[in-house]
Parts: C-alpha cells; sequence; structure tokens
C-alpha cells in the first residue's frame, strides 16, 4: 500500500484504519492520568492520610470487618493500598502515577505500562471513599482498561509494529454510546425541566463549582436556554445509537458529541469529566478524518507503520477475549439503562470494568451553599466580628469571579456543595473538620486558599447556609453573587466542646 503524504493510512484500502485515533486516544488519556494523579498528590493526605479528613486505615478495617477478612476485602476493593496505606505510601503511588502518565502524554505507552495506571489509580478510587464517589471515577478506571489493550505489551513506540485491534475500538464506542445514553435517559426519567426544556433556566447557576463563563451562559435569552437542552437530547439520546453506523454517520455523531462535552467544559467546572467522555467518541474517527486535522508529519508517520504492520496473533487473540469478557460484564449494565429504576455511576463488578454512567438527573433551582466561618470573640453570637473560610472554587465572597478549575477537581468543594443540600449527620466529616480548623491543622487548611486565623486558631467555628443567586451583570457594586442567610448548618463549636471532643475520639479521628 503506498500513501501519499497528505492522505490518510486507509486511503487506498477498503477498511477504516485507527493508527491516528490511537495515538491521539492515549494522549489524551494520558493527560487526564496526569491530572487526576496531580489532584491525588495535592489532596489525599488531608482527605484519607493518617490523620485526614476520612483516614483510609479506619476505612480499611471498616471493610475488612465488615467481609470477615482482609483478603475478602481486598477481593470486594482491589487495591494496592491494602499492603501499605501510610502517607508516604499515598504520595508515593500518586507520584508514580504522575511520572508514568506523563510518559504517555509523551507518546510512549505499551500495555505493561497502561496496566499499571490502571491498578494505581483503581486503588486510589477503591479506598478514597465518597472523595472518590463520582461517576468519572470508575468512567476513568474502564476507560484506562480498555486501553491496555490498543497497544502491543512492551513496544512503547507511539506508532508499534501492530495496529490497534478494532474490537477494542468498537469496545470504546461501546462505552460512549453507555455514557451518553445513560445521562440522556436519566434525565428524561429525573426531572421534569428536562422534559420541559427549562433545567439551563438553573443549571449555570446551582451547578457545582460555577465556572469565568457560567454567569453568561445563565443569563442568555431564555429560547437559547431552551435549545441548549434540545441540543443536549441531540448529543445524549439521538447521537448514540450513530456510533455504530456507517463512516459519515459515526463521524457526525463523534462531531456532535465531542461539540456539546466542549460547550459544558466552557460553561462550568466539572472536573476531568467532560474530557473524559471526549475520550471514546475520538473512536469515531478514523485515520481519514485525523489527518485533515493532524500535522503532515505525524500523518506520514502513521502511513509508514500501516505500511509496515504486522499481525499479532497473541494480541489479536486477546482483543477478542477482552470483547467477550466486556459483552458479559455489559448484560447487567445494559439491563440497567432500560430499566424504569435506572441507577447511574455505579460498578456491578471489583474491578469497575463495565458500569453505569449518568450526570444530572435531576436540577436544583436554587443555589445554597454551606460557609465555615470562625471568630476570636468570647460569645459566639450574631454581633460577633465572624471570619468566613474561602473555598478554592465554591462561591463565598459576593465579588469574586469563579475561577476556572477543571478538569483538576477540588474534592473538598464538591463534597459541600452536596452536603449543602443535607443535614451535618448525612456528613460527619464535617466535625471532623471543624475539629481540625479549630486547631489550625496544616492539612485542613491547605483544603481552603488561605486561613483567616494564620496566628492562632479561632475560638469559635460554626456553619451558616446560604442561598446564592447571580448578580445582574454590569451591577453598580462590581458583585458576582447576592446571597442571603438561611440557617445555621452546624452551632458554633469550640475545642473545649466536650461533646465535639467525644465524638471525633468515638470515630477514631483523634487518639
Amino acid at each position: 500500500m503506498e500513501l501519499d503524504a497528505g492522505s490518510a493510512p486507509q486511503a487506498l484500502s477498503p477498511s477504516p484504519t485507527y493508527w491516528l485515533t490511537r495515538f491521539v486516544l492515549l494522549r489524551l488519556l494520558g493527560a487526564l492520568y496526569a491530572v487526576a494523579f496531580l489532584v491525588a498528590i495535592n489532596q489525599i493526605v488531608p482527605l484519607i492520610g493518617s490523620h485526614g479528613l476520612l483516614p483510609v486505615g479506619n476505612y480499611l478495617q471498616q471493610v475488612a470487618s465488615a467481609y470477615g477478612s482482609e483478603g475478602a476485602g481486598f477481593w470486594r476493593l482491589p487495591s494496592v493500598f491494602w499492603l501499605n496505606h501510610s502517607d508516604a505510601a499515598l504520595l508515593t503511588g500518586a507520584w508514580i502515577g504522575l511520572g508514568l502518565s506523563c510518559v504517555v502524554v509523551a507518546g510512549y505507552a505499551n500495555a505493561l505500562l497502561l496496566t499499571v495506571l490502571w491498578l494505581l489509580y483503581m486503588s486510589f478510587v477503591h479506598v478514597g471513599q465518597e472523595w472518590y464517589g463520582y461517576g468519572w471515577e470508575i468512567q476513568l478506571t474502564e476507560t484506562g482498561f480498555l486501553a491496555i489493550f490498543l497497544c502491543p505489551l512492551l513496544d512503547l513506540r507511539p506508532f508499534p509494529r501492530y495496529a490497534p485491534p478494532k474490537p477494542i475500538i468498537v469496545l470504546f464506542r461501546w462505552l460512549n454510546f453507555r455514557i451518553m445514553l445513560g445521562a440522556g435517559l436519566i434525565k428524561l426519567r429525573g426531572d421534569e425541566v428536562w422534559r420541559n426544556s427549562t433545567a439551563l433556566y438553573y443549571h449555570f447557576e446551582t451547578q457545582p463549582i460555577p465556572g469565568p463563563l457560567s454567569r453568561w451562559f445563565h443569563f442568555l435569552p431564555r429560547p437559547l436556554l431552551q435549545v441548549g437542552v434540545w441540543f443536549n437530547w441531540l448529543a445524549e439520546v439521538v447521537a448514540p445509537f450513530f456510533v455504530f453506523g456507517p463512516r459519515l454517520a459515526r463521524h457526525m455523531a463523534g462531531v456532535v458529541i465531542v461539540l456539546f462535552q466542549l460547550n459544558i467544559i466552557v460553561s462550568g467546572n466539572l472536573s476531568f469529566l467532560n474530557w473524559l467522555t471526549i475520550l471514546p467518541a475520538l473512536a469515531c474517527f478514523d485515520d481519514g478524518f485525523w489527518a485533515r486535522l493532524l500535522p503532515k508529519q505525524l500523518v506520514q508517520r502513521a502511513a509508514a507503520a500501516a505500511e509496515q504492520a504486522e499481525e499479532s496473533r497473541p494480541m489479536r487473540t486477546t482483543a477478542w477475549v477482552v470483547t467477550a469478557l466486556i459483552a458479559i460484564l455489559s448484560i447487567q449494565p445494559a439491563l440497567n439503562i432500560v430499566s424504569p429504576g435506572q441507577i447511574m455511576n455505579t460498578s456491578f463488578d471489583p474491578f469497575d470494568l463495565v458500569n453505569t454512567y449518568g450526570a444530572f438527573g435531576s436540577v436544583g433551582q436554587e443555589r445554597l451553599n454551606v460557609v465555615f466561618e470562625g471568630t476570636m470573640d468570647e460569645k459566639p453570637d450574631e454581633q460577633a466580628r465572624w471570619k468566613p473560610y474561602l473555598y478554592k472554587g465554591l462561591p463565598v465572597a459576593l465579588d469574586q469571579r469563579p475561577p476556572q478549575i477543571a478538569p483538576y477537581q477540588l474534592r473538598l468543594d464538591w463534597q459541600m456543595w452536596f452536603a449543602a443540600m443535607s443535614s451535618p449527620a448525612q456528613y460527619p466529616w464535617t466535625l471532623n473538620l471543624v475539629w481540625k480548623l479549630l486547631h489550625n491543622d496544616p492539612g485542613a487548611v491547605s483544603l481552603f486558599p488561605q486561613n483567616p486565623f494564620p496566628e492562632r486558631p479561632p475560638r469559635y467555628i460554626r456553619a451558616v447556609r446560604y442561598r446564592y443567586t447571580y448578580a445582574e451583570p454590569g451591577n453598580a457594586q462590581g458583585r458576582w453573587w447576592n446571597r442571603e442567610p438561611v440557617d445555621i448548618w452546624l452551632p458554633p463549636l469550640s475545642a473545649d466542646d466536650p461533646r465535639l471532643a467525644e465524638f471525633i475520639k468515638s470515630a477514631g479521628w483523634a487518639p
């Protein structure tokens, strides 16, 4: 097969090839792994370290007790941190993950390296407790598992001797199908505001962590916001059925899905979810598509690799074995999608190989936010001088523009978004957070951008729940937000409070 410099590797071939698809897909996967491990480096110790808000040692003891032994606990929640879960071990795992991710971003990947990345990240997910309880965590483990079988076992080169197995490409499309359709159907079943096309009247204001452009989207004309919901249906309910279709249909479906995800990326801060959802959609595109977008030199390298390609029987056999395994494990997730009782973001096997997905099945119509406030005054009443602990992402100060955070994730901020819609009883670790702030614990304080009490800890801390709404753009005060108090979410607490001290001790969070 001879190719000119600007043609795709399959230009004279009767069937599409996926050398460039594999190249792009793996580079994006490496970047997402890098972000995920960077988040762990910065946050894992204050969240689940030995003195974290939810110490991993306590959790593994509870799991082992529930299942009868550490061995049984391991098979239920596989993780290398059963062997050693010290702070040093957690950070070592995160740094190794970041280093290997950068190797993949640089263009070098094989099945062995990708297996290590998959095992490491799954290990964090399985011990991360509610800090890692988001759909994109198991989505990354499922995506990472499939990527292992795109590559030869040892050959690290960007364009190795063996072509990416077509069955694995199809499995990526199957993953994309389940992600998108699951998200669409959970909305159709979940909330009237989706069905009557008014969901975007509220979403940009009430989403977990707004971004710099979220307010602009919120104040768009309402007919445009309704069109946005219709585009949502096109991307999540219609397009998924074409990812398995003929070449043109596949390309059109992929473009719709990618454009939809890019729109969500610029309108909010949903961690790396949307980039991760773009990744399997890339399997809709073959080399002919990428040849029009990528640099000429890269296209030539792919063409040369395709021309010299060899067939690997072990790689082909492994791909079909994996396909059979995924087909069997897909039965329950597929039944869940069509079930009236559909659940989202759930794994049906210990290794998170095939999962169910979905997002924003319901949309809140008001934004509540819990703000921790401290005072040095002797009386913790309304006349006291209360200073807020600002979040890194969630709104607190009314004149502060929402920052761009994604694809990075602020795990405390995300959990506090959920907590604001619930009670402290459902989020008992918030009392541990208060206890640590009352002692100026460096780990807990690091989860906030600054410490309002740098010299010595406050005498009291309380948590107030506020209702936030966007301020009209161009207002005289330069505000981004308006707010009004709703209630006292946690009453004033001090380090001398015996009830708080006893609770922290009984939970195993203090000696």
